[in-house]
C-alpha cells in the first residue's frame, strides 16, 4: 500500500494507525521537496505521478494499492490512467474529479508577504468543527514551517487538476472517502466521483472535515483494513 499525502503535507499527514496497518506493507512516502525527500517540488499532478512510478521501479515495486489524500488522491487517479497494470487499487480520500482552488486562497500563497495567511485559512477549512484543538494547532505548525514555494506550486498542480474525462478509464476497485463536515473538497464532489468510476463505493465519515484521516485515525484505518480484507472492497 503506498500512501500519497496531499497539498504541502508529508507521510505524518496519515495517521499512524494507517501508516503500520497491520498485516499490510505500508509505504508513507514524502513527495519530492516535502518533508525529508529532497530535491523540488513538481510543477504538476502529471510529474508527481511520474516521480511515484519511478520510485515503484527502484524498488521492483510492481503493484500497490494506491492510498491518496486530497493532491495525492490525484496522482493516484493519474497513475491509475497512465499506469493501470501498477495499480491494484485505489482508495481517494477527500478527493472529487477536479480540484479547483479558490483563488482567493491562491493569492495568498502566491506572496511571501501573506503566505501564513494561506496556511491559516487552509487549515480552518481542513478540518472538521468537532476536530480536537490540538490537533488543529499541531497541522497548523507543520504547515507553517512548509516553504511558500511548495505550497504555491502545489496548489497550482491541483487548481490544474481534471480528470473527468478520463474517469471511464479507471477500472482499479475504488474506495472513496470523504467527511461530511470537509469544507475543501465536499460531499457532492465526492459522491460524483464514486458515481463516475465504474467499480467505486463511497463511504462518508460523519462529522469530519477534509482531514478525516487524521480527526478520525481508528475508524479510518478499520475502513482500509475492510476494504483490503474484502477483496479491494468491491
Amino acid at each position: 500500500m503506498v500512501l500519497l499525502h496531499g497539498a504541502a503535507g508529508t507521510r505524518l499527514s496519515w495517521p499512524a494507525q494507517a501508516r503500520r496497518l497491520p498485516g499490510c506493507c505500508v509505504y508513507a512516502l514524502d513527495l519530492p521537496g516535502h518533508g525529508k525527500s529532497g530535491g523540488e517540488p513538481c510543477h504538476s499532478i502529471s510529474d508527481y505521478t511520474r516521480q511515484v512510478l519511478t520510485w515503484m521501479e527502484a524498488l521492483d515495486l510492481q503493484r500497490a494499492i494506491f492510498v491518496g489524500h486530497s493532491m495525492g488522491s490525484a496522482v493516484a487517479m493519474q497513475a491509475a490512467v497512465t499506469a493501470p497494470d501498477r495499480v491494484a487499487a485505489l482508495v481517494l480520500v477527500g478527493s472529487a474529479s477536479m480540484l479547483k482552488v479558490n483563488p482567493a486562497l491562491m493569492a495568498l500563497a502566491a506572496s511571501p508577504e501573506t503566505y501564513l495567511q494561506a496556511v491559516e485559512r487552509i487549515v480552518a477549512w481542513s478540518y472538521g468543527r468537532q476536530a480536537p484543538p490540538r490537533l488543529v494547532e499541531l497541522a497548523r505548525r507543520r504547515m507553517a514551517e512548509t516553504p511558500q514555494a511548495v505550497l504555491l506550486r502545489d496548489l497550482q498542480a491541483c487548481d490544474e487538476f481534471d480528470m473527468r474525462g478520463r474517469l471511464g478509464e479507471i477500472e482499479a476497485p475504488t474506495l472513496v472517502v470523504c467527511g461530511d463536515d470537509d469544507r475543501m473538497t465536499p460531499l457532492a464532489g465526492a459522491q460524483a466521483l464514486a458515481d463516475g468510476l465504474a467499480r467505486a463505493r463511497l463511504e462518508v465519515a460523519a462529522g469530519a472535515g477534509h482531514m478525516l484521516m487524521l480527526e478520525q485515525p481508528l475508524a479510518f484505518a478499520a475502513l482500509l483494513e475492510r476494504f483490503i480484507r474484502d477483496g479491494a472492497g468491491i
